[in-house]
């Protein structure tokens, strides 16, 4: 149940919607998301990281940056199930604004 409840509430932030919509384009370091979502730094880290910690999102650390992509789900069927369910919301052709 607390993974269950770990997915939907790293879901619930619009925020961390529109950093997984910037992710199903391309993989993304911190910086690169900090600017064109327009928040600071360490509020873009700590939405990474409840995304990672939900299993929505994975990280690899490549010299002195660490790049961000959308799981395959491997780690939580509840991520996965997500995943699945929003893909076709995050094929859409929306702009990563404010108004999201």
């Amino acid at each position: 149940m607390k993974d269950f409840i770990r997915v939907m509430k790293a879901l619930s932030d619009p925020n961390r919607a529109r950093i997984l919509k910037l992710l199903q384009q391309k993989t993304l370091c911190v910086n690169e998301i900090t600017s064109i979502i327009k928040l600071a730094q360490p509020t873009v880290s700590k939405h990474l990281k409840i995304l990672e910690n939900a299993g929505l999102v994975v990280s690899k650390k490549g010299g002195l940056w660490v790049h961000y992509r959308i799981s395959n789900g491997a780690e939580s069927p509840y991520a996965a199930t997500m995943l699945g369910s929003l893909r076709h919301w995050l094929n859409e052709t929306v702009e990563c604004d404010r108004s999201i």
